[in-house]
């Protein structure tokens, strides 16, 4: 059995590599020149970095368990720390959270009762908050805005401001104002809401391309299987013959706002290219700045104040803490923002300014800076948005990427699971070779594959 998987980004590549083992034959046709898709590494001033600054949970569990499995270590390639929230120049105080390494929930509980910076009302607030998530089993009756879920528990105050609204628009990558509360609820379930080591901070210490696109290849290529880059699919055939080569099944594993040009082409398949042609964009903004060497900051990750008015700040990482390549720090701007206004120079300039605000200290002027702009880096995620399934009417033609994953925002593990999904249901839907080899000898014999919704 072969099949074509295009495009080569975290969940084409999770999708091969589910395949591979099953002793599939796969080709992964990437248009890119490299793996990786919008997680991928660059070369910039003689550094490599990402393209974005991306940032795990111990939630992620079948990524993990992916990066197992191709030999990418994730002792190794991530560092692994306790949840741990800083924001030193909130205003009227620094506000600071770590969860304890205790068990679950006491390690939540704990971890939201000390908090520095917020009264204890905001606190206990906060764990009726998750304790009533957790009593409604994390579903809510209709979705509705983040913003109006936290106004109906009352959450308000420095905890609204630097927990639930920062892990909002970090994880699905949209304001608090339009994103989907049951979405939301979704990711607090699987990391607040999980075991201890389900909310540890899973940082970088090595390039994206070393996390999982590289052993993925290496696997794949070691069990048979091919990876085409710079080739562009423009169209899947009735046969399932991708650029020129025949295929007993295809996946679809582009970027949403891609998919729409492989499927509008097959009746069955038109009505998801025009949901997908409906969906709304937010971008995603990195600022790369190379510093002394000397230059370091006291966490490996920082909360950027938003006050007074005007600031745009979110993160910055210290890549020296995390990769080894002192003095540069990353800033990450997610979701549309005033900052989409500033050309580059501004954007770095007032990124610049705003940590040395928060340091309290003169930073040294910077020796280079880069900005890399993602405009549409996720669908956005917004309330009741409809997400097509990884099986389609097609058959033998499935769909794997983040926004197939429903329950998940646009996120590393949304796409792993999507391809393994995808994988897995084309596993099942297959007939064994006896059958494949009946139907190839018998013209009335039943499709060579079998479709299960």
């Amino acid at each position: 059995m072969k099949a074509a998987i295009v495009g080569g980004g975290w969940a084409g590549l999770s999708t091969a590599v589910e395949l591979a083992k099953a002793g599939v034959g796969v080709t992964v046709f990437e248009a890119a020149k490299q793996l990786g898709g919008r997680a991928r590494s660059v070369d910039l001033h003689g550094h490599r970095l990402d393209n974005g600054q991306h940032l795990l949970v111990g939630a992620y569990c079948e990524t993990l368990r992916l990066m197992r499995e191709v030999g990418a270590d994730p002792e190794r390639l991530l560092k692994r720390l306790p949840l741990e929230l800083r924001f030193p120049a909130s205003q009227p105080r620094p506000f600071r959270m770590r969860l304890p390494r205790l068990p679950a929930p006491w390690h939540l509980a704990a971890g939201l009762l000390s908090a520095r910076g917020s009264s204890l009302a905001e606190k206990i607030g906060a764990v009726r908050f998750m304790r009533f998530l957790q009593d409604a089993d994390y579903r809510l009756g209709d979705d509705c805005t983040v913003s109006a879920l936290l106004d109906g528990h009352g959450q308000r105050g420095s905890l609204r401001r630097r927990l639930w609204e920062p892990l909002c628009l970090a994880a699905l990558n949209t304001a608090p104002a339009m994103a989907s509360a049951q979405i939301f609820v979704n990711t607090l379930r699987d990391s607040l809401g999980g075991g201890r080591a389900a909310t540890d901070l899973l940082l970088p210490a090595a390039d994206l391309d070393r996390l999982f696109p590289e052993a993925a290849a290496h696997f794949i290529r070691a069990r048979g299987g091919e990876i085409r880059l710079a080739t562009r699919v423009d169209a899947i055939d009735d046969g399932f013959t991708v650029c020129g080569e025949p295929f007993d099944h295809a996946v679809v594993a582009v970027a949403p706002q891609h998919a729409p040009a492989l499927l509008a082409g097959h009746a069955q398949t038109r009505g998801i290219a025009q949901l997908l042609a409906g969906y709304a964009f937010e971008p995603i903004a990195t600022l790369y700045c190379g510093y002394p060497p000397h230059v370091c900051l006291p966490f490996p990750m920082l909360g950027l104040d938003d006050r007074p008015a005007g600031r745009i700040g979110q993160w910055v990482f210290d890549r020296g803490a995390l990769c080894g390549t002192a003095g540069v720090m990353a800033f990450v701007l997610s979701g549309h923002g005033a900052w989409e206004t500033l050309d580059n120079a501004a954007l770095a300039n007032a990124l610049q300014r705003e940590l040395a605000d928060t340091l309290r200290t003169r930073l040294p002027p910077a020796l280079w800076y880069q900005v890399i702009r993602e405009r549409r880096a996720t669908f956005s995620c917004r309330p009741d948005l409809r997400r097509p399934a990884a099986a389609t009417a097609r058959n033998g033609l499935w769909l794997a990427g983040d926004y197939v994953c429903a329950e998940y925002p646009a996120t590393l593990e949304a796409a792993v699971r999507s391809g393994v999904a995808a994988a897995r249901g084309l596993l099942l839907s297959a007939p064994p070779p006896t059958a494949r080899r009946a139907s190839a000898g018998d013209g009335n014999s039943a499709p060579r594959s079998l479709h299960h919704g």
